[in-house]
């Protein structure tokens, strides 16, 4: 049992990297953390982190224990879920972290809750990029890649950036015929909360426009606030394909330069990798992964 309290309180901290904040999880002092992965260190012979005042850091040999000690304890707690969990029907609280795109994700959230009335639904909307470890999520949904190898990921599906405007701004301003010409029309541009950067629009030409400054009405970070100024009339926006779709069927908007953009992305749900999928947690992969982006 002393070696599978080591086991665990190593994995917190290396995933945490910090002895506080894997304390925190495992409702223990930062003491005993450390004093738990000295004698795991001391049994093994090595050192498993390279400490300072401020950090640590795994060695080369901590990285190498560090994904047997995953397998270990996912194995054990695999077995507890199939005693505890396995004929039992999803349950308890689930804390998500999800984009502003609520058009696209509140029908399927909603058709969750009524498909699993026991689960508990904690769910934070924002495009900041959160560490789902260190601040405790079940789980995370993001637009495009994850370099975070600590984390296991499933794609929910594909997406595209396109340029919009409405019937009633074209007729005023013109049609732009070429990238070049946005230099003479209003934008309404993304900008990401966490960095303050604006969004690149699906064109290659891109980074050469905005270095030059383009007329921009509005700056933001919510998808419905630059959906209803592109309807509006106030300028044109690049928005994703399934945010425009509805408008752009009823007329309230057209494209803009299609035959220039270039674009594809993705979005994907994120879980920690040493974390055994619960029966709750498995239920809303699955239930994403076929309704968010379903299969026609």
């Amino acid at each position: 049992m002393d070696n599978l309290a080591g086991f665990t309180a190593f994995v917190q901290a290396a995933e945490t990297r910090s002895f506080v904040a894997a304390g925190r999880v495992l409702g223990i002092s930062a003491s005993a953390v450390g004093k738990s992965i000295a004698r795991l260190e001391e049994r093994l012979g090595v050192r498993l982190f390279q400490r300072s005042t401020r950090s640590i850091a795994l060695t080369s040999e901590g990285t190498v224990f560090l994904e047997r000690c995953r397998r270990i304890l996912g194995e054990i707690e695999a077995a507890e879920l199939e005693l505890s969990n396995g004929k039992s029907a999803p349950q308890g609280r689930l804390r998500v972290s999800l984009p502003q795109v609520g058009s696209l994700l509140n029908p399927v959230l909603a058709a969750f809750a009524r498909a699993y009335p026991l689960v508990e639904l904690d769910l934070d909307f924002s495009d900041r990029r959160v560490d789902v470890i260190e601040e405790g999520y079940d789980a995370v949904v993001r637009a495009g890649e994850s370099a975070d190898s600590r984390l296991m990921s499933r794609q929910l599906g594909q997406f595209q950036l396109q340029l919009v405007a409405a019937p009633a701004y074209l007729a005023q301003h013109g049609t732009p015929r070429l990238p070049a010409d946005l230099a003479q029309h209003t934008c309404l541009l993304y900008k990401f909360p966490s960095s303050g950067k604006v969004e690149a629009w699906p064109l290659p030409e891109w980074p050469a426009l905005h270095a030059a400054g383009l007329p921009a009405l509005l700056h933001c970070n919510n998808v419905d606030t630059l959906l209803h100024f592109a309807e509006s009339g106030l300028g044109i926006a690049a928005l994703p394909d399934f945010a425009v779709r509805a408008a752009l069927a009823a007329g309230r908007l057209q494209p803009v330069l299609d035959a220039h953009r270039q674009h594809d992305g993705a979005f994907r749900i994120l879980w920690p990798s040493s974390r055994h999928l619960t029966p709750k947690l498995r239920a809303f992969i699955d239930f994403l992964a076929t309704h968010v982006f379903p299969k026609n």
